[in-house]
């Protein structure tokens, strides 16, 4: 390990800020929740527009780009072919991008939209049921996937097709020119990169970690405290980090796999016990409702009207998805090296979605079915959206197999946790040691021991939902950003058959990348 990558700037700086504001959190929770809301607030009331513009077109971007002459286009040279099989490819990309949020919510979402629609529609009822569904898929279906295409496709390209460091600011580089990119507007790029990255896998583990011991307590009568919520972090911890260092291969493939192979047999089992016509007419009719009022629903923004729920839920969605694209569109970049354009958008837009929309389907159906036959009465729905982290298994204990079915979900929290926080760990190492694709173990291990530790210090001090609010805010630069990345990819695109690619005799690789590479090889 060389000791000069620790005086990297944007390490130090990314580094200082993730901490400052998490101390911020601790010390100052109410000034720092104040402030964080406030922001957010300004934020979606102002610019929710921009918000629904920009991921539709994220969207329509995905799918004109796969349909394009450039979707044969390899991300690597001509003859190269995918490092992982499809399968441990997407097991990857689906445990990074959706992370523990799909387990947390696969349930509770549809009974939060059914007890709390949007206005014009009457809580509790039939209606209110169609219209959660409809909703959950849009909020886990094709936008947030799309995002992740934006980023993921533009540093793919660039990184393995014209070798280049996998920074987020390499992206911009056709845009913007080599001295800006590697300048300050690129620093700055990079370090908002890194924050948004620790703030969102922060988040993430504080929550995985809260209905981990929420589940335990159901499940065996764990009681619910901080004391045991710090030994939680400290096994999981234990797993994810050791899992970044071993590296892709031989970590986070491994987790990743097993992850998907939980989860699979989760969807399926939870069909065969739940509400079988009830998820099927709800995935059909849900999906009916979906694409028949996919523009109404992706624009649907009021001048007038009650906005609330709009607000409250999608756009706080597409905030944070974007607040996520950095982080997850620089991990599906590493991992997919050889794969053609039109490869990756339908792996990494269509099939997430898929997957996503059929676990709602099934899922939700499970605790809207209660909720209208009147199985768990009103208090209790209504007690699941307040409290999603219980609310699980409170609805999967109402049906055949329940206990079971619940201790096997617990295991799929841990490791889509993990999956997460692998991911993310890697990610850290990756941009802030100047893009090098195998960032030194130090490194590694040096975030990992950060994100738990914040993790914890956020949980004592009660400031989970402010760090996610003020990253969410932080993020909203990479609106423009992400913009910017799409223009950027087009011009790499168009220019691609006239300039040399990593492929061709000629081709005179980036000096920072050819030197992390022989570091790598020593």
């Amino acid at each position: 390990m060389n000791s000069n990558e620790f005086k990297n700037p944007v390490f130090i700086i990314g580094l200082v800020l993730a901490a400052a504001l998490s101390i911020w959190g601790i010390v100052g929770t109410q000034s720092f929740t104040d402030v964080s809301n406030a922001l957010f607030g300004f934020l979606t009331a102002d610019f929710g527009w921009l918000y629904l513009l920009v991921m539709l077109s994220f969207v329509f971007f995905s799918i004109a780009l796969a349909a394009s002459k450039y979707g044969s286009i390899r991300l690597g040279p001509d003859d190269s072919r995918p490092e992982y099989s499809t399968m441990s490819w997407f097991a990857m990309l689906f445990g990074c991008g959706m992370g523990v949020g799909l387990v947390f919510w696969g349930i509770a979402e549809p009974i939060s939209h059914y007890v709390g629609p949007m206005a014009g529609i009457e809580p509790s009822t039939p209606e209110a049921a169609k219209f959660a569904m409809s909703a959950s898929f849009m909020h886990w279906g094709l936008h947030p996937w799309a995002g992740y295409v934006v980023v993921g496709l533009a540093l793919a390209y660039l990184q393995f097709r014209k070798g280049k460091p996998a920074l987020i600011s390499s992206a911009l580089e056709p845009l913007i020119g080599e001295k800006n990119a590697k300048g300050i507007i690129g620093k700055v790029v990079d370090i908002l990169s890194i924050f948004a990255t620790v703030a969102g896998v922060v988040t993430s583990l504080g929550l995985g970690v809260l209905q981990i011991n929420a589940g335990a307590n159901y499940l065996f009568g764990i009681p619910v405290n901080l004391g045991v919520q710090i030994a939680i972090i400290a096994v999981i911890s234990v797993i994810y980090i050791g899992s970044s260092v071993a590296g892709i291969d031989k970590g986070i493939k491994v987790i990743g796999d097993l992850n998907l192979y939980i989860a699979i047999g989760v969807l399926v089992v939870c069909f065969l016990v739940g509400p079988k016509v009830d998820a099927l007419n709800n995935l059909v009719g849900g999906l009916g409702d979906y694409f028949g009022t996919f523009f109404q629903s992706s624009l649907g923004l009021s001048a007038y009207g009650d906005n609330g729920w709009m607000l409250g839920w999608r756009i706080f969605y597409w905030a944070w998805w974007i607040a996520w694209a950095p982080f997850v569109g620089v991990f599906i970049a590493r991992i997919s090296r050889g794969r053609t354009v039109r490869e990756f958008v339908a792996g990494v837009l269509l099939v997430p979605a898929v997957a996503s929309i059929l676990w709602f389907a099934v899922l939700g159906s499970m605790g809207l079915s209660l909720a209208e036959t009147g199985i768990l009465n009103a208090e209790q729905v209504a007690g699941i959206a307040a409290s999603p982290e219980t609310g699980l298994f409170l609805v999967l204990g109402q049906y055949p197999l329940g206990m079971i079915i619940s201790i096997v979900v617990l295991v799929l929290i841990c490791t889509f946790f993990i999956t997460s926080a692998n991911s993310g760990t890697f990610v850290l190492g990756m941009l802030s040691s100047d893009g090098n694709l195998n960032p030194s173990n130090a490194k590694k291990i040096l975030w990992g021991v950060v994100q738990s530790a914040l993790a914890v210090a956020l949980l004592m001090a009660g400031g989970l939902k402010p760090l996610q609010t003020i990253s969410i805010a932080a993020a909203f630069l990479f609106i423009f950003i992400m913009i910017a990345m799409m223009f950027s990819l087009v011009k790499a695109l168009r220019a691609d058959k006239d300039t040399p690619n990593v492929g061709d005799p000629d081709f005179v690789a980036d000096p920072s990348v050819a030197a992390m590479e022989a570091a790598a090889n020593e």
